[in-house]
């Protein structure tokens, strides 16, 4: 698959009239020869894939890296040891880098290794990178996302008055590592009462108390493939205001779900999300996008394709993206509610299966 990968790009590289690739970026690494470490470079020319990284891992380089050779960096700074391959250096060589990604000590060192280089953005041709998923990525993120059902219905049990945040979110954390996650997909958002109206409240000190809402926004981690998943409740009984706002965002979310599909435009789900909240007078609480597309670790978790109203990207088979409209009253709460879904050919499939129906706990 490493192999299939590499020669994927090379042949759009060498349709844009670029005589390689570099890779900096850790998430494009690994996707492109396997490797997971957090030093990393892979060079790619007509004839050749590169990887270097250092003495740290020799061994998980040579466990992990397929379809590229492996070069062990003495000084551990890697575009610096370029200057170590005369061949890389042919006057004119023409090599695409992210510009997103790479950082100017990066660009400055490549430089400095192959003065006779041209280094030029190619961000086009890593834009998509990794977005449409395989068979095996899809299974990672199943197991991925199944943890993180099984962890949160034990933390369910937890959520009582006096409970702080912060308790909650590392039982959860915990709970997921327990259960085979190598790590929080991202800092785990545990926000209840009025730090509920902050989409990205993470937890803190505050208690919960009867009567607020609860949002949990979460992920595990397998095989470097994140699940992310949000869950509102109430802890106590719900008010009237509680059920009117949760229903219009279980409303909204599953309209946006209904949609996708291969073939549809990403902004035509989070149009979908969106009318049934601002018909109902709270459009302006809903200030973000409706979703993402989820891969690995570092990638961030967040990437494409991207469901908002501005976007441009198209839904395809093997995309794997989130739908998770909110609405966020400032000084009282919020809801988000959030799913990870497969996108196939006649449709969405959910993989992350906690109820939606408002808990009351």
């Amino acid at each position: 698959m490493s192999k299939k990968r590499i020669d994927e790009l090379r042949k759009k590289a060498l349709a844009a009239n670029l005589d390689g690739m570099v890779i900096t970026h850790l998430d494009h690494v690994r996707y492109l020869c396997g490797y997971s470490g957090s030093n990393g470079l892979l060079v790619i020319t007509e004839k050749q894939a590169q990887f270097l990284t250092d003495f740290r891992y020799v061994d998980q380089a040579r466990k992990e890296v397929k379809g590229a050779k492996t070069y062990i960096a003495k000084k551990g700074i890697l575009p610096e040891e370029l200057a170590n391959f005369p061949k890389f250096n042919s006057k004119n060589m023409r090599y695409g880098y992210s510009g997103t990604f790479a950082s100017v000590n990066q660009l400055a060192a490549l430089q400095t290794a192959l003065p006779n280089a041209l280094f030029i953005k190619a961000d086009d041709l890593l834009l998509d990178l990794g977005w449409v998923k395989d068979k095996d990525e899809i299974e990672l993120i199943t197991k991925a996302a199944a943890i993180g059902d099984e962890a949160l219905q034990r933390v369910f049990n937890l959520v009582a008055p006096g409970v702080r945040e912060r308790e909650l979110a590392a039982e959860l954390e915990y709970q997921m590592m327990m259960m085979g996650s190598e790590q929080p997909a991202f800092e785990t958002i545990c926000a209840s009462g009025y730090r509920s109206a902050m989409p990205h409240g993470m937890a803190s000190d505050k208690k919960l108390k009867n009567g607020e809402f609860v949002t949990f926004d979460f992920g595990a981690t397998v095989g470097g493939y994140c699940s992310d998943m949000t869950r509102t409740v109430v802890v106590g009984k719900a008010s009237a205001k509680h059920k009117k706002i949760y229903n219009l965002v279980l409303k909204a979310q599953k309209a946006g779900v209904g949609r996708i599909k291969a073939g549809v435009a990403c902004s035509k789900i989070d149009d979908a999300c969106r009318k049934p909240i601002t018909k109902a007078g709270y459009g302006k609480e809903f200030g973000h996008g409706t979703g993402h597309g989820i891969g690995f670790y570092r990638n961030p978790i967040h990437t494409g394709p991207r469901l908002s109203a501005i976007s441009e990207d198209i839904l395809k088979p093997g995309h794997v993206v989130t739908v998770e409209p909110g609405i966020y009253l400032s000084g009282w709460g919020g809801v988000r509610i959030e799913d990870d879904i497969v996108v196939t050919r006649t449709g969405g499939r959910i993989i992350t299966h906690t109820p939606k129906n408002l808990l009351e706990l």
